[in-house]
């Protein structure tokens, strides 16, 4: 069963409690196809796709940032697209990753920035 199966588009569900528990079977897992599957997926010509990669990806990063971290630049590239969604995520999941791969992230802190200072913001509540 590929990873695409288990996200929440898939299953045609409208929460994200099924890409939540994707990313914790992931990390409990140690499953580096799954995540490479997931970036891979980034580019999925379906958006809510994109968007369940997206969150699946950092909300891993958030869990152990080690197991997303060598696609640093795969995240700032996603900072090119038109997409907020994905742009926010990707954001998310540098933030994750940073200690982990602090020269790729540094790197690319310009096209950061600059996406920062051009899109929205989605902010997170914290209860």
């Amino acid at each position: 069963m590929s990873v695409l199966d288990k996200l929440a588009t898939s299953l045609k569900r409208n929460d994200e409690m099924p890409n939540q528990e994707l990313a914790k079977q992931i990390v409990i897992e140690n499953d580096r196809k799954a995540i490479k599957e997931l970036i891979i997926n980034l580019n999925n010509p379906d958006k809510n796709i994109q968007s369940d990669c997206i969150k699946v990806l950092y909300e891993i990063g958030e869990e152990n940032p080690s197991l997303i971290a060598e696609y640093a630049n795969e995240f700032i590239a996603v900072l090119n697209r038109n997409n907020n969604r994905l742009i926010w995520g990707a954001m998310t999941a540098l933030d994750a990753l940073t200690f982990e791969n602090p020269t790729t992230v540094y790197l690319g802190l310009a096209k950061i920035i600059e996406a920062a200072n051009k899109g929205s913001v989605i902010t997170k509540t914290i209860q």
